[in-house]
């Protein structure tokens, strides 16, 4: 292959991989797509030919933080932002977010798994209430299988801390965890989740409908988060090559003990 049809041959994959994250990928984040694809690309070579194909990369604008109104001092910051988790199902995560669809703002739960930053359960409502907030939390205990021994965490929001929502932790049998009041650090994978999902899919303009933005990031979330986008916390692997690599280890290891 002469040197031309590599240029364009590398040019086409970045272009398409570009064009997977919507725009929003930078050039480290495409190096790694394309190396796990089999295509071996240093940043600095995305760089390079991002440059030559006048591509640029989303860039995330300031971010807001909520602060509780109230410390929940019965609550206990169980975590300690321990962000580190050994296994998968060992500490979840969850917070809400706002998402304007249809001529109004609606709410966005979802729920992470630490391990991998994995996205587990997630649920969109116009209301940011303790349904919300449950139904969430349910899908994530049914898809990964009802694991015991669980920790929560989230911030001190009334949803997370009000009696119903406890209750729900309680049948599941899932600790609970809550960061410290205005302390965004507490929480930081859920809210570095939120600000990659707004940089990188959502519109400037929001969506159409409430069902147009619940297809969409549940779109963003099984078919890119989770599955193609490289993320740094797991050396450039997508969390769920992050989880089954783990699982593949676990499984060698019990067969050769």
């Amino acid at each position: 292959m002469t040197s031309r049809s590599r240029q364009a041959a590398y040019s086409s994959e970045i272009r398409r991989a570009w064009n997977q994250s919507r725009g929003s990928a930078g050039a480290r984040t495409l190096a790694e797509m394309l190396t796990q694809n089999g295509v071996p690309m240093s940043r600095y070579r995305a760089g390079r030919l991002m440059k030559y194909l006048n591509l640029s990369s989303c860039q995330p604008g300031k971010h807001q933080y909520k602060n509780a109104r109230q410390e929940h001092t019965c609550l206990p910051n169980l975590l300690e932002r321990q962000f580190a988790v050994p296994e998968p199902d060992r500490v979840w995560c969850g917070d809400i977010t706002y998402i304007w669809a249809g001529n109004r703002w609606c709410y966005l739960a979802v729920v992470m798994d630490l391990f991998a930053r994995r996205v587990i359960g997630w649920s969109l409502s116009a209301n940011a209430d303790t349904a919300l907030i449950s139904s969430a939390l349910r899908m994530a205990y049914e898809v990964r299988g009802q694991p015991r021994d669980v920790m929560f965490h989230s911030d001190q929001g009334s949803q997370y801390t009000g009696l119903k929502y406890q209750q729900l932790l309680w049948r599941y049998r899932i600790k609970q965890s809550v960061s410290r009041r205005g302390n965004c650090w507490d929480n930081s994978p859920m809210e570095r989740f939120f600000r990659s999902l707004k940089t990188e899919w959502v519109p400037t303009d929001g969506y159409t409908g409430k069902d147009v933005a619940r297809q969409q990031i549940s779109s963003y979330i099984l078919n890119y988060y989770n599955s193609v986008r490289p993320h740094h916390y797991n050396g450039g692997l997508t969390p769920e090559e992050s989880e089954n690599r783990y699982h593949f280890y676990c499984k060698t290891v019990a067969s050769i003990t």
